[in-house]
Parts: structure tokens; C-alpha cells; sequence
């Protein structure tokens, strides 16, 4: 089972039962801001108020989600169907393969928020930036993804940095870090900090494989807004995302290509925060 059907999976049992709220709209950043990280994002409202976000500067999907149909055709679509599109193989999606991916991985986490509002639960506020992962000297931390603003704070404290990228062009030794196609190089770290876009590109389960000598490993990214179970049984022992407080403003935030950052906090979700789902207690 890979991580995208053990989510399908863990959100079929907490719903079962219950209501499915249904997809009220698909908000999505002003073609101007994909150059900014005001653009980087879509937000899938739900009916009962939920909201999923989805990364869509990964294949030029922002372009091409706004130029399709499916914006309109999603509009009170059941959204665990939708969210079923997140695990479909890419030949049985139908039309576009990656947006329907994008859009199903939108609706899987706000069909989490949903699950998580209907239990009363709220995740802790983040003390900083780096989900806790707590570098030092004598550390060797992988890094999946270029976080570019993230180095010092590893590299200031002595650790050993290797990112792991899959971009060609960022390859190479710099002051402090190393750059490397190679996901191999996350065997020798023992703490690990990864974007979250790897849920939704599906190599999250291949990267986790190589960070079984990792007694960290943080997941962050605005993204990272899914029921959390099936990534603690992964190994992952922080998940850090964006939690949304205020609706309407977060939504003309992200239509206007402004920045969004006053209207949610970030999380930092360990497993001894998370209670669990009613069933799996």
C-alpha cells in the first residue's frame, strides 16, 4: 500500500457513517503571482466550510487548471470521490492525470480538516520554522527540497547539510551544504526535513525508505494538511503545516495573489499530539 492509498483508506473509515461535505469551489492565485510564493498554492473549499490546499507550480499546473473545466465540473462533486483522484493510477484519472492528482490531494486535506474539526481537534502552534527538528553540531540533516531559507538555521549550528533536489541545475558543494540528485544520501543523515510536495508528486514513500537511520524526520509545507496516521506509520515524526483560521480572508488573500499568512498559523503535529481517530484509539 503506498501512502496515497493508505490516506484514501484512513479517510474512507473516519467518514464512514457521516455526512460527505460536497466541493463548493476551487480557489486559485492570479497568473501574476506564480512568481512569488503567493502564488504557489489552490485551495479547495468544501461545503461545510473546509478548506484543502494543493501545491500548482509543479508541471505548470497553475496555468493549465485555470485554461481546463474542472474548476466548474468539480462544484458539488463528493469530495471523497474527488480526494479518490489523489490515489488513481495516472492511466484511470481521466483527462489531465496531474490536475485531477492536484485537486484530489486539495480535497484530501480539506476532507481531513473536516474529520479533525468534527472531533474538536486543533493542531499546536509551531515554535519555529523547522518543525523542531533541533540541529546541531555533530548532526547530519537531509533536507528534501532546496529550502533556501532554511540553511542557516541548520548550518549555524554545525550541522552537516545535504539537500537532496531534483533539479540538475542546484547540483553541486556551496558554503556549508551539498546539493545531490542522489536520495541515497538520506541513508547517512540522522535528522531529516522534507517539503511536503513530495506527498503530492508520490515519491514520499521512496524518500522515506532511504531515512531509516533518521530518529527525526520533519514534513512541513502549507500543504501538509492531511490526517496525519498514515505518515506517523511512516516514520515521520513531525508534520508541520498551515492550519486556517480565518476563511474568507485566507480565500481573498489567495485570489488576490496576496499573502495569506495572517489568516492561518503554522502547526507543528507530533504523534504524541495527535489522539487519533475515534476508531483507532
Amino acid at each position: 500500500m503506498s501512502f496515497a492509498t493508505d490516506l484514501i483508506a484512513e479517510l474512507e473509515r473516519a467518514t464512514a457513517g457521516c455526512p460527505i461535505p460536497r466541493v463548493r469551489a476551487l480557489h486559485l492565485p492570479p497568473p501574476e503571482a506564480a512568481a512569488s510564493k503567493n502564488g504557489e498554492f489552490c485551495a479547495l473549499e468544501l461545503d461545510d466550510g473546509a478548506l484543502g490546499l494543493s501545491y500548482v507550480l509543479l508541471g505548470g499546473i497553475l496555468p493549465r487548471l485555470a485554461a481546463s473545466d474542472d474548476p466548474h465540473t468539480i462544484v458539488g462533486m463528493d469530495a471523497l470521490q474527488l480526494a479518490r483522484e489523489f490515489a488513481a493510477p495516472a492511466a484511470g484519472a481521466g483527462g489531465d492525470a496531474e490536475i485531477r492528482r492536484t485537486l484530489g490531494f486539495a480535497a484530501a486535506n480539506a476532507l481531513s480538516r473536516t474529520v479533525m474539526e468534527r472531533i474538536g481537534f486543533a493542531p499546536p502552534r509551531a515554535t519555529d520554522s523547522i518543525g523542531g527538528i533541533d540541529p546541531q553540531a555533530g548532526d547530519h540533516v537531509g533536507m528534501v527540497g532546496l529550502f533556501t531559507p532554511l540553511l542557516k538555521q541548520v548550518t549555524a549550528a554545525g550541522a552537516q547539510l545535504t539537500v537532496i533536489e531534483l533539479n540538475p541545475d542546484y547540483a553541486g558543494h556551496y558554503d556549508g551544504y551539498r546539493v545531490t540528485l542522489d536520495a541515497a544520501a538520506l541513508e547517512d543523515c540522522n535528522k531529516v526535513l522534507s517539503t511536503s510536495t513530495i506527498l503530492l508528486n508520490h515519491t514520499v514513500d521512496d524518500m522515506l525508505a532511504h531515512c531509516r537511520n533518521a530518529r527525526r524526520i520533519v514534513l512541513i509545507g502549507p500543504s501538509a494538511g492531511c490526517l496525519p496516521d498514515p505518515l506517523f506509520a511512516r516514520g515521520v515524526t513531525v508534520v508541520g503545516g498551515s492550519w486556517i483560521t480565518d476563511r474568507a480572508g485566507f480565500i481573498d488573500a489567495l485570489r488576490g495573489g496576496e499573502s495569506w499568512s495572517g489568516f492561518a498559523y503554522k502547526f507543528a503535529l507530533g504523534a504524541a499530539d495527535w489522539p487519533g481517530l475515534p476508531e483507532n484509539r
